[in-house]
């Protein structure tokens, strides 16, 4: 079975940092994906940042260049670096996972069928 916990979220001011973790039990051998999204009031949810067990990342465009998404397979355990956070970054951002899935040249993928409870980060100006 595949459980996911975020820990990480939290309260910080514009221009701020994060890590954000995932410890995820249950995914053994290769071929799933793991991911971010992230879900704003009044808004859907988004996918963030994306990651593969070959080692293929994709990115939301505009999050390219603040966002690192990185796993430690040891620990089976996903994170996402934010950097130069801002308050438009404010949201709930959950852990996903798909088996059977490579990401193909940076695009990013909608169809996960496993996701954590969330964890929340607030961004103030």
């Amino acid at each position: 079975q595949v459980q996911l916990v975020e820990s990480g979220g939290g309260s910080v001011q514009a221009g701020g940092s994060l890590r954000l973790s995932c410890a995820a039990s249950g995914i053994t051998n290769d071929g799933w994906c793991l991911a971010w999204f992230r879900q704003a009031p009044g808004k859907e949810r988004e996918p963030v940042a994306q990651i593969d067990t070959y080692g293929n990342t994709a990115y939301k465009d505009s999050e390219k260049g603040r966002f690192s998404i990185s796993q430690d397979s040891a620990k089976n355990t996903l994170h996402l670096q934010m950097n130069s956070l801002q308050p438009e970054d404010t949201a709930m951002y959950y852990c996903a996972a798909e088996r059977w899935c490579r990401l193909l040249r940076g695009v990013l993928r909608y169809d996960y069928r496993y996701w954590g409870q969330g964890t929340q980060v607030n961004v103030s100006s």
